[in-house]
């Protein structure tokens, strides 16, 4: 038997969950090894054998967190809340989309900032400002302060679903929706697998942390590529294959169809996919009429979240902190969490670019970054809800979710 025939279209889905099973996936390795398959045995040819970056790191490799927080000093604080003022002044002819860095000045953190993008595009990858207290501002002013600060990150904002919303509040709302038990992650309490989200750098500002649990998980895409590829260059081929089918959600039935690996030019491979629209998940079963993945795939797709589980860095994040992470160079995983009645979790998210430091955009990833950063029909219709919630719809309806 070939690897062909492995690849080739099945009839009938493999035997994969959205939150994966290590038994199951322990299960198809040995199976498929035991096939005699005739596999590659060097990396494709556009991809390194190995990757030498700062960005290639294994979560024991930070001692501590002073390796990625930086903190914010009385007189930075001072500075922002003073921005702010300043922006508050102009509100009656600024708008939210109007924050950035000449209506939100900061003239001595704007160092330090541009410091945190260097990084996020050249160095680790990842970095967590804490200092901030949002209990001290308003759901406006927190939402001022974010976009303020960001800016000097990474100014281009993108659009996060198709009703135009640039803001994502990532919060259970169980308690406040009737009959949702079957809502979208960001909207519940579960666990989440490792995944990309659709933008260059994934900005998280944290309003509240839950009483117990939701940690941070963050894994090296080239860690993982490093260990994939000198063990299984097959699983390479098969990552940077563009047969890869993502369901729509739709009906009837739609899917489109790209690689889950990526050669990001002179920055080396990176990863950009979640698993929801690939493998279904209990709130988003896969769509009847829509192709099945090959077993090959479902044992790709797996050994990416179980070599980040492996190199993973967990963080817990505490309140006022801004979780900022090349989304291309980093996956990023959760634990579940408990809320009680008086605290509850709250992050609010954002999409950013920095079109100066940005990793250029493979061919296969255009399409989709226009519609979150070009003038898309969706940034057309822009909305800024810096009040937490969403509609019954946007929590449930499986095609409006982050894929």
């Amino acid at each position: 038997m070939s690897i062909d025939s492995i690849l080739a279209q099945p009839t009938r889905s493999p035997d994969i969950e959205w939150n994966p099973s290590f038994t199951w996936y322990e299960e198809r390795v040995k199976f498929l090894s035991g096939l005699g398959l005739k596999r590659p045995t060097r990396v494709p040819k556009d991809f390194p054998n190995v990757v030498y970056e700062p960005w290639v790191w294994d979560g024991r490799d930070f001692r501590d967190e002073g390796q990625y927080v930086v903190h914010l000093q009385e007189n930075d604080v001072a500075e922002i809340e003073e921005a702010l003022a300043t922006f508050k002044d102009r509100i009656g002819r600024l708008e939210l989309a109007d924050v950035n860095r000449r209506t939100f000045p900061l003239p001595q953190l704007k160092e330090r900032l541009e410091d945190i993008a260097q990084e996020l595009h050249r160095g680790i990858g990842f970095t967590v400002i804490r200092g901030l207290e949002p209990r001290n501002y308003s759901p406006l002013d927190n939402a001022i302060i974010y976009l303020g600060v960001t800016s000097y990150i990474a100014e281009t904002r993108g659009c996060q679903d198709s009703s135009g919303n640039m803001f994502i509040h990532v919060k259970d709302l169980g308690n406040s929706i009737p009959n949702s038990d079957m809502r979208q992650s960001p909207y519940a309490s579960n666990a989440q697998p490792f995944h990309n989200d659709v933008c260059d750098i994934l900005a998280m500002y944290v309003q509240e942390q839950a009483v117990e649990g939701g940690e941070s998980h963050l894994a090296s895409c080239a860690k993982i590529y490093n260990e994939i590829a000198a063990t299984r260059p097959d699983v390479i081929h098969t990552l940077a294959d563009p047969s890869w089918i993502f369901d729509k959600h739709e009906s009837p039935p739609r899917w489109n169809t790209r690689a889950l690996l990526f050669n990001f030019g002179d920055k080396g491979p990176g990863f950009c996919f979640s698993r929801r629209p690939i493998t279904g998940s209990p709130t988003s079963p896969r769509s009847t009429g829509v192709p099945a993945m090959t077993e090959a795939q479902a044992e790709a797709i797996d050994m990416v979240h179980f070599t980040a589980m492996k190199h993973r860095l967990t963080m817990k994040l505490k309140r006022g902190d801004i979780q900022l992470i090349n989304n291309v160079a980093i996956q990023h995983a959760r634990s579940e969490f408990r809320d009680s009645t008086i605290q509850r979790r709250h992050i609010v998210r954002l999409w950013l670019r920095n079109e100066q430091l940005a990793w250029g955009t493979p061919e296969g990833l255009e399409r989709t970054w226009f519609e979150k950063y070009g003038e898309s029909e969706r940034r057309k219709i822009a909305k800024w809800n810096f009040l937490p919630g969403a509609t019954r719809e946007r929590i449930l309806f499986r095609k409006d979710s982050c894929s």
